[in-house]
Order: C-alpha cells, then sequence, then structure tokens
C-alpha cells in the first residue's frame, strides 16, 4: 500500500526530471522546496513552491509537490486548491488523483474526529475563553468528541470524493501492480461511510 511518503518520493523525481524547467530560480525554488520536504519542514516548503509559482505557474508538478506540502501540514483546504490547479494543467496523471484521494481520505479522518487544525484551534480558543479552563482541560479528552450533522456530512463527502479519485486512479492507470490494494482501499472507505450513516464509531 502507497504511503505519503512514497508519493513524496514520486514528486521529487517529477520535478527534478523535468528539464522544461529552464529559469534558473524556479528550479532552484523547486530544488529547495523538496530539501525541505524530505526534512519535515513543510511550511518552508510551501513557501518556496509557492514562489516558484510565482515566477512560472505554467509546471503542474510544482501544484502538485505544493498539494502535498500542505496535505502533510494537514492544510487540507489548501491543499485541494493545489490539486485542482495541478489537474488543470494536467488531468491524466494517475498520482494527482492517487495523492489527492489519500488527502480526502485523511481529511475525512481526522474532520470526523475533531482532529483537522481549524477543530483544534477552536477547542483551544474555547478553553482559553473559558475562566475554568485550567481545570477543565485536564477532564477533556478527544475520544469524547462527538462531530456535529455538518462534519458528519463533509465527512461522507470527502470519503465520497476520495473514492471518485481513487477510481479514476484505477481508470487510468488499469495495470497499476496496486489496483488490488486500492479496491481495497474503496471498499474500506464505503464500509466506513456506511457505519457513519448507521452512527457507528469508525475510529
Amino acid at each position: 500500500m502507497k504511503k505519503l511518503l512514497f508519493l513524496i518520493t514520486i514528486l521529487s523525481i517529477a520535478v527534478f526530471s523535468t528539464a522544461c524547467i529552464n529559469n534558473y530560480a524556479v528550479q532552484q525554488l523547486n530544488n529547495k522546496a523538496m530539501e525541505y520536504m524530505k526534512q519535515g519542514d513543510y511550511k518552508n516548503a510551501i513557501s518556496r513552491f509557492k514562489a516558484s509559482l510565482d515566477l512560472d505557474s505554467s509546471f503542474y508538478e510544482t501544484y502538485y509537490n505544493l498539494a502535498v506540502a500542505y496535505t502533510e501540514d494537514e492544510d487540507y483546504e489548501e491543499a485541494i486548491k493545489s490539486f485542482d490547479e495541478a489537474l488543470k494543467l494536467k488531468s491524466d496523471v494517475p498520482d494527482l488523483y492517487y495523492s489527492r484521494a489519500v488527502m480526502y481520505e485523511n481529511y475525512a479522518k481526522d474532520l470526523y474526529s475533531g482532529e483537522t487544525k481549524e477543530q483544534k484551534e477552536k477547542k483551544e480558543t474555547d478553553e482559553d475563553n473559558d475562566e475554568n479552563a485550567v481545570s477543565k482541560s485536564s477532564n477533556i479528552d478527544n475520544d469524547d468528541f462527538k462531530p456535529s450533522e455538518e462534519e458528519i456530512n463533509k465527512t461522507k463527502e470527502y470519503y465520497n470524493n476520495a473514492i471518485a479519485d481513487y477510481e479514476k486512479y484505477l481508470e487510468i492507470s488499469s495495470s497499476s501492480s496496486d489496483a488490488n490494494d486500492v479496491q481495497s482501499k474503496i471498499e474500506d472507505i464505503q464500509t466506513r461511510i456506511k457505519q457513519i450513516e448507521e452512527g457507528k464509531d469508525t475510529n
């Protein structure tokens, strides 16, 4: 089964092998961004990829890598935008769909369990605004988190988006050696959606 780290390796090859990037500054920014990616410094990687796009926004690989950096940084909304931009430039790359599916799947899992950045920030803000935050925080356990109806609907939407992207991946890379693994992921997500609809805990 592919892991996101493996996708980063694929992406670095795509950037380094793009001989048509003649702009030295763009190539240097992409190279530096990939160095930061390997170090796990996603914020600096994002900054370099964005600077590269400011100079030349015609390479889908840069948007692709930027989307993965955003995914690793758990900034899913920005990741979606970057994947969309990459697909506008190049819609027949299987790993674009696979990577976006992984992102949607991660987003759905985090959202349903209350682990997105926004949810964590809101929880911290609520605690800071509560004069009893110190005494209450020790009793707060994220296992007690219950998603709202809006969060449940969004979770199902993102899971369905993941399924659609995994299916697209299989469609355009039908001979892929990981087809069975991807099909299993689709079936697992379908099971999760069913459990959510039945009100069962999927975590």
